[in-house]
């Protein structure tokens, strides 16, 4: 696929492709003077030249700002978002705006940074800058169980692909949670040394005890199994990291946006930039990976951008 962008009305927050559809996105936005606030489904189609353009095929609006978002890893058309006013909100992209959202949850009592849907059950966890995690089963009208233990905002929640009841938290506090939902305890707490809170974490899609975080401009992946020191630390851009996500087909492979325009690819194993693409000309809050086609990236931020390119073309 031949990389292609669309300038879109938004700011751009979060991206996240589809489970189910290899060329299906979902777009949040967060800017408080956007004209269109809450979810934006995005669907590639080929051309009669035999190139790809990107449509817009859903918008569903939101009086908020919306952190993050994701699909649902157990129904094509199903996703959740976290919202500026603290609520979370379930979406059926199969239906018409009217309709929209199908759920709204309010228990948090302050912003939620990051949701993310279990990829093996039919659950999703929320968090928040009130320090809370929450898990969510759809259908319920409140949340399963409530995680606490950090003391400052908790900025991102991320599953363990290969232990699914396992889960990562990054927080304000510089401390990396691990958690277990089959008895809702804490297994860990990892201490980071850089000065700045922990905005991002995910984990290694080829390996159960491997998590990268990232804190000011540093990324760090760590071993769960000894946690004293990261095996990896190095300095990843010119100004904050605002997101990371390790490749679903390459095991060395990791991916970063950052406050100071760019999307990079670094091999972890050998601590060297793959990659850097100067696509944006203002901070990228989204980025992801295609579990569908290898090396198929997207990137959105505060330029209305998305972008869709190949590593490898």
């Amino acid at each position: 696929m031949a990389a292609i962008r669309i300038l879109t009305p938004y700011k751009g927050s979060a991206v996240r492709f589809s489970r189910f559809d290899a060329f299906r996105l979902l777009v949040s936005t967060r800017d408080r003077y956007a004209s269109s606030l809450g979810l934006h489904v995005l669907q590639v189609f080929p051309t009669p030249s035999g190139g790809n353009i990107i449509n817009e095929v859903a918008t569903f609006d939101s009086d908020e700002g919306v952190n993050d978002c994701c699909w649902s890893e157990s129904h094509h058309s199903l996703a959740v978002s976290g919202l500026t006013d603290g609520t979370v909100k379930l979406w059926d992209t199969s239906l018409p705006p009217a309709s929209q959202p199908v759920s709204i949850f309010r228990e948090h009592c302050d912003q939620v940074r990051s949701v993310d849907w279990n990829p093996a059950v039919n659950y999703f966890l929320s968090a928040s800058n009130d320090a809370k995690i929450k898990l969510w089963i759809p259908g319920r009208d409140n949340s399963y169980y409530t995680f606490e233990g950090h003391t400052d905002k908790v900025n991102a929640v991320a599953w363990n692909a290969i232990q699914p009841h396992v889960f990562a938290s990054v927080s304000n506090d510089r401390t990396v949670g691990l958690w277990d939902v089959r008895d809702n305890r804490s297994l860990t707490r990892i201490s980071d040394y850089h000065p700045f809170g922990i905005v991002s974490c995910n984990w290694n899609k080829h390996s159960e005890f491997l998590v990268a975080t990232a804190s000011g401009r540093s990324i760090d992946v760590w071993d769960i199994r000894t946690t004293l020191v990261p095996l990896v630390d190095f300095i990843s851009h010119d100004r904050f990291v605002s997101r990371i996500c390790f490749s679903p087909h390459w095991a060395n492979m990791l991916l970063s946006c950052s406050l100071d325009n760019t999307v990079r690819t670094w091999d972890i194993q050998a601590q060297a930039l793959i990659a850097r693409y100067d696509l944006h000309h203002d901070a990228v809050y989204g980025i992801d990976m295609s579990v569908h086609i290898e090396d198929l990236i997207a990137s959105t931020g505060r330029d209305k951008l998305v972008h869709i390119w190949r590593v490898s073309p």
